[in-house]
């Protein structure tokens, strides 16, 4: 699938509201477009720092703002979109073959990401001439 930031969504998650606090369950398939097989998160980011930087050719993400804030820039090769994620009860669902970077962190954020397959070094690209070579094919 050669995806284009069209194919990049905002996804609007169950929030569970009560005075004690809110909870967000997240199940894979039901909640979002695929088995989850891996959850990790990047926290200690410096604020203001970057990440992020690379493409996948098959993993498939939803990436939300646990706590704080940060910016999503999606790039399909062609077209560019930001995404500003600062609320745990939406993200935003990157589709494979999109370059992202995480940008403009805020101090003390969270950043969650819930992906389709286990790690494998094989499967990004961390390379931007590269990922626009692999669009084109």
């Amino acid at each position: 699938m050669n995806s284009t930031i069209d194919d990049c969504s905002i996804i609007n998650l169950t929030r569970i509201q009560r005075a004690e606090g809110s909870i967000t369950p997240v199940y894979g398939s039901l909640h979002i477009p695929f088995d989850i097989a891996r959850v990790y998160y990047l926290y200690d980011v410096p604020g203001g720092a970057n990440r992020g930087g690379h493409a996948h050719k098959a993993l498939r993400q939803l990436i939300v703002s646990a706590m704080g804030s940060f910016t999503v820039v999606a790039d399909d090769g062609q077209r560019k979109r930001h995404f500003t994620l600062s609320r745990a009860y939406y993200g935003i669902y990157m589709p494979n073959m999109i370059w992202r970077e995480l940008v403009d962190f805020s101090s003390g954020a969270i950043c969650l990401v819930l992906a389709s397959d286990k790690y494998d070094e094989s499967e990004y690209i961390r390379n931007y001439d590269e990922f626009i070579r692999l669009k084109r094919l």
